[in-house]
């Protein structure tokens, strides 16, 4: 999964509760493999950070 706040559908308000901006500042691109993806929903789940938000931005033809 890349995750890129520059494209994110939600960015702004949303970003403050987002994880990538809890943990990391709101880089403008990341790339997360599964386990890593597991891991953060692990912690979510635990109430440790908060959840994922992002939301890919529909690309338009």
């Amino acid at each position: 999964m890349i995750i890129d706040c520059d494209s994110c559908e939600v960015r702004g308000d949303a970003c403050r509760d987002c994880v990538v901006s809890v943990l990391l500042g709101a880089p403008p691109s990341l790339d997360l493999d599964a386990s890593e993806r597991s891991a953060i929903d692990a912690l979510a789940s635990a109430g440790l950070v908060p959840r994922l938000r992002m939301v890919p931005v529909e690309k338009t033809a």
